[in-house]
């Protein structure tokens, strides 16, 4: 592809989606969805403005046929070279039998045996996305093929190979700002790749030519291989180093596995992070400038109950169970991984769920939900609850309430998109089954109900239920019970009440809203606090 699209017209420096979907489906074979799938979620990683998000959403709510969508997909381009490294690291997640039957890649580039504290910094999780050290093993391996990817057709011999004393152009390295950025000196704001390698004293040693804007493509290569290194904002030195956080409520004696760390004070915006590990038994509501534009890892979470009200970056759930996450509008995704029985209540760019199972997600998303291998027992539902500044969160990372497709999922296999079957691991929620959801803490806002309302077969359920309760409210009423009556009917409620509270697992969210004492609101300096 990268040979392609450096011979055809009106592919670069830009590729549009008609060039994308000929070469994804002509080319590469593959269908129209996964094409449209891989050029949307790299869009999702640009820095675009809420205002632009908003208007892209805006026309695609006005698409009504196949012809118009195609139409607006028409107006998204994306830097070439940039897609071209973001279909390469794909490979980061590719399946190994090695790796399937011993566990690690074999010869291992980590070493056979990490040290003490890389042992207990590194969640026992497989998932490579959360390991630093994977990211860093990989771009060491395979950071010569990325840059041949950068090189023109006349740089490469017959055989592909670059040639002898090539140069790289500063333009295609700007590409690599994707992947790596780095400082001069520890503790300087970090600068994109381009900018430090084109001044200052790494310009002489990349062999920067201001002449010819480029580098000799093995001297570049060397020096960027002897200075790669970890992550600064990573998972790896947040929990090593990261402060604590404090949260609204919190009951003592229930936190001694706990890990929740941040380096939101010190890291720049993109790599904020907070990382939350083995809460149990907790309800945890945290709403404050801290959290905000933050990627939000939750891992072996159980029996917890979490209200992150903030916009947020990203959110990862890794081996969570028995939970429900309550999240602010997230920018771009959230991805559910290996979690059991678990409630997620999102508005998100897209919602992804792989190897999980009886799970429930109640999404407002303008992108399909992804399904990967491994599911069975999913469930999707409507979006269900608010908060008062919920419409405002929502405005600053650029969603709007339409287009909503939270009830149209892609089904990925291991060979791309598989067509739904009578064995399908997911079912829309019955509209029978559908309750609204209270978010039980005092803020300000304006939101005083769900954004974009409920689809009408779910409306009408609620209304259905209300006209129960009034029913029954007025049965009472026309009852004309004396006082004593009255009394033994409360209390005859109160106790089917309690038994269905206990036989539900109700009881332990309702009585971890109420902390024992009333403290000090304010948690942390500057931040608002909630209470139930």
């Amino acid at each position: 592809m990268a040979l392609y699209v450096r011979t055809r017209d009106g592919c670069c420096p830009l590729l549009g989606w008609p060039m994308w979907k000929h070469i994804a489906c002509g080319k590469l074979q593959l269908t129209e969805e996964l094409a449209w799938l891989y050029l949307e979620s790299f869009d999702l990683l640009l820095g675009r403005s809420a205002e632009e998000r908003l208007e892209w959403a805006e026309g695609l709510s006005q698409c009504s046929s196949k012809a118009e969508l195609d139409q607006q997909r028409g107006k998204l381009s994306v830097d070439t070279l940039q897609f071209l490294l973001f279909l390469f690291i794909q490979q980061l997640n590719r399946v190994s039998l090695r790796t399937s039957l011993i566990g690690e890649e074999w010869p291992s580039p980590r070493g056979r045996c990490p040290s003490s504290p890389d042992r207990d910094v590194k969640t026992s999780s497989h998932n490579k996305n959360w390991d630093d050290q994977a990211h860093l093993s990989f771009l060491q391996t395979h950071l010569a093929e990325m840059l041949q990817l950068l090189l023109t057709p006349d740089q490469l011999s017959a055989s592909g190979q670059a040639q002898r004393d090539c140069q790289v152009s500063l333009e295609a390295v700007r590409s690599l700002d994707l992947l790596l950025e780095g400082a001069l000196c520890p503790g300087n704001p970090p600068l994109p790749l381009h900018r430090l390698l084109s001044r200052g004293p790494l310009q002489t040693q990349a062999g920067y030519s201001p002449l010819g804007r480029s580098f000799p493509l093995h001297q570049l290569l060397s020096c960027l291989q002897r200075r790669l290194t970890l992550n600064p904002f990573g998972i790896t030195a947040c929990l090593r180093s990261g402060k604590k956080l404090a949260w609204a409520q919190q009951v003592e004696g229930s936190m001694k596995r706990a890990r929740i760390a941040r380096n939101t004070h010190a890291a720049p915006a993109g790599s904020k992070m907070v990382v939350m590990s083995q809460v149990f038994k907790q309800t945890l509501a945290k709403a404050s400038d801290k959290l905000t534009g933050a990627n939000v890892k939750i891992h072996r979470c159980s029996a917890a109950f979490i209200y992150l009200l903030s916009p947020l970056r990203s959110v990862t759930l890794d081996k969570c169970r028995d939970s429900t996450v309550v999240l602010g509008p997230v920018e771009t995704s959230v991805h559910v991984h290996s979690c059991h029985n678990v409630r997620l209540v999102c508005v998100a760019r897209r919602v992804t769920v792989g190897s999980s199972s009886r799970c429930t997600i109640h999404a407002l998303t303008p992108t399909w939900p992804l399904l990967l291998p491994g599911n069975t027992d999913i469930t999707l539902a409507p979006f269900h609850t608010f908060y008062p500044s919920l419409e405002d969160h929502m405005a600053s990372v650029g969603l709007a309430v339409v287009p909503s497709v939270w009830d149209r999922p892609l089904l990925l296999g291991t060979e791309g998109v598989v067509q739904q079957s009578d064995s399908c691991c997911y079912r829309l929620l019955p509209p029978s089954q559908f309750h609204m959801m209270a978010v039980p803490f005092q803020m300000e806002g304006d939101t005083c109900e769900v954004p974009g309302g409920l689809p009408p077969p779910y409306q009408a359920a609620v209304v259905e239920k209300q006209k129960r309760i009034q029913s029954w409210q007025r049965t009472v009423m026309e009852a004309r019970l004396s006082k004593e009556q009255k009394k033994l009917f409360q209390d005859l409620v109160e106790v089917r009440f309690h038994q269905w509270l206990l036989a539900s697992g109700n009881r332990q969210e309702l009585d971890s809203l109420a902390p024992p004492t009333l403290a000090d609101p304010r948690t942390e300096e500057g931040d608002s606090a909630h209470t139930a």
